[in-house]
């Protein structure tokens, strides 16, 4: 029960690796609140971990709307009498297209989710946390933060952004023991990577061979490096980017 008592929000909470950490935390004894898009992916989601015992909240979230963003944090702190953990885990990949022809409204519409939602979400949340006495901010990046991936310049770009956020936070608030990660998946078996691979049918046995460890991730086992950097087994650890890749990075 590494996160007993603690009050977690996960946006992308309906599917994926945010369903997947939304149920993990509730596992190990913390209260969720749940944002996402899909409002009907987010009740289930919270239905399924109260029918498990958990307690869990769902709120009607687009992270790209800051009142959207301002209110499910508000609801964590009314709803639970505080915040202990955010993950900023809302995004979409955007659309497939060479740099020189990519549209500036796609490029925008990625940076909004991926971006701008990330910042909203870190800026509620450390405000609840200064409240509160700290916590721990976790945000989704991604291997395209370091390596890019060719068609996908506001994906790449986002990605990016979401490092330097997650630096420049760690920095500034690690004195109100407030502590700032972000991970890095590979290729995981969700439904972004299914869409993927209907843009793009090269890409799956390419992408998966790219990783030193066979297969794909699960959200799962993304979902335990999220546990590990918002418990308190982590204590000591902020501003890092850490790799959930199965070797992608290391790899010539």
């Amino acid at each position: 029960m590494v996160v007993n008592d603690k009050v977690a929000v996960v946006t992308g909470g309906a599917s994926g690796i945010g369903e997947a950490t939304a149920k993990q935390y509730c596992e190990h004894g913390a209260s969720v609140v749940v944002g996402d898009v899909d409002e009907e992916g987010g009740e289930e989601a919270v239905a399924s971990i109260v029918a498990d015992g958990g307690e869990a909240t769902f709120v009607p979230t687009d992270v790209a709307e800051e009142a959207d963003v301002k209110r499910l944090i508000e609801t964590a702190v009314d709803t639970y009498g505080g915040l202990d953990v955010v993950f900023n885990n809302a995004g979409t990949e955007g659309a497939l297209a060479e740099f020189a022809e990519y549209d500036s409204a796609d490029f925008d519409r990625v940076v909004a989710v991926n971006l701008r939602g990330a910042f909203y979400g870190m800026k509620y949340g450390i405000q609840a946390m200064l409240a509160d006495g700290g916590g721990s901010i976790v945000n989704t990046s991604s291997v395209a933060s370091v390596t890019g991936i060719m068609g996908r310049a506001g994906y790449s770009a986002s990605k990016a952004g979401i490092n330097g956020m997650t630096r420049a936070a760690a920095m500034e608030y690690a004195t109100d023991e407030i502590r700032v990660n972000a991970i890095l998946p590979g290729i995981v078996n969700t439904s972004m990577q299914d869409r993927v691979a209907v843009q793009r049918p090269d890409s799956t046995d390419r992408y998966e061979i790219s990783e030193a460890m066979p297969g794909r991730a699960t959200p799962e086992e993304l979902a335990n490096a999220v546990l590990f950097l918002g418990s308190d087994l982590s204590s000591r650890i902020t501003g890092v980017t850490l790799p959930v890749e199965g070797g992608f990075l290391i790899q010539p």
